[in-house]
């Protein structure tokens, strides 16, 4: 018996309609779905008239399915993989299966379709040659403060991931690091009935959006720093003047660091002793 083959499909990230000819075919010939979340793939299988077995595979169970799907694939099965919306795998569950498919040998087939990152990039009008997709910024702590300067850093055109809840207080978090003149576009329910797709910098996306309810799913791309690349040598008196201009603002030692670190690349250490140099000389 021939072993099966394990589709990897993007499917629509708002607009049911999206579903590409390929994407649509291969769902109908599948023995079995592995979607992140039944119920709202349902929804899609319901509007095409799939009634193909849907079976779940999202973080907390990934690990389960994996022996279950390539069972399922040695057996001849053809098993496809899809996500709540989107690209498989793409900041969503399944790499692991994809992964532990090939390693066992068997055939996987990518099925291309929406994404938000691209979609995303496409509205924006910034640099797309080269970029950074970073996913969601972590809640707290130190893989926190290491994403943000990942982002504020990085030379090319930054997508980024966020809840609507918490888009307000990130592009805050960007002001304060430094990135509040840098062109940005905030994109909120790509290809459903309510997208928007605004455009602006930092501070004045900033200033929209606070105190002002968010809903929906929501990617920001951020323009990078452009030439500026981590390791390139310091202006440091330029560096210390904007230390000494925000001191002077009022801002504290801990603001000050973490906006030279975000506009000058400095390391933490280099731009704690500028801040407090800051402090000496205002």
């Amino acid at each position: 018996m021939m072993s099966g083959t394990l589709f990897v499909v993007g499917t629509p990230i708002g607009n049911l309609a999206d579903l590409s000819p390929r994407a649509l075919q291969t769902l109908e010939r599948a023995d079995v779905l592995y979607a992140e979340d039944t119920r709202h793939s349902a929804t899609l299988l319901r509007h095409y008239g799939f009634r193909t077995p849907l079976r779940s595979l999202h973080e907390h169970n990934e690990a389960q399915r994996v022996e279950e799907v390539l069972g399922r694939l040695a057996g001849g099965e053809n098993c496809a993989l899809i996500s709540d919306a989107g690209t498989p795998t793409v900041s969503d569950p399944g790499a692991r299966l994809v992964a532990a498919a090939a390693e066992a040998g068997f055939r996987i087939e990518p099925v291309p379709g929406p994404s938000a990152v691209t979609t995303a990039l496409a509205a924006a009008g910034l640099p797309a040659r080269r970029f950074l997709f970073i996913g969601f910024a972590p809640r707290k702590g130190r893989e926190r403060d290491e994403w943000l300067q990942q982002v504020v850093r990085s030379p090319d055109t930054v997508v980024a991931f966020e809840a609507p809840g918490r888009l307000a207080g990130l592009l805050e978090l960007w002001v304060a690091e430094g990135a509040g003149e840098r062109r940005c576009v905030v994109c909120r329910e790509l290809t459903k009935l309510h997208e928007e797709v605004r455009h602006g910098t930092v501070s004045t996306l900033a200033a929209y959006y606070t105190d002002r309810e968010v809903r929906g799913e929501i990617t920001v791309v951020l323009e990078g720093r452009g030439g500026d690349v981590p390791g390139e040598p310091v202006d440091e008196e330029q560096a210390l003047a904007t230390a000494i201009e925000l001191r002077v603002g009022g801002r504290t030692t801990q603001e000050i660091a973490r906006r030279l670190r975000g506009e000058f690349g400095m390391t933490r250490n280099r731009a704690y002793e500028l801040a407090l140099r800051a402090a000496e000389r205002k």
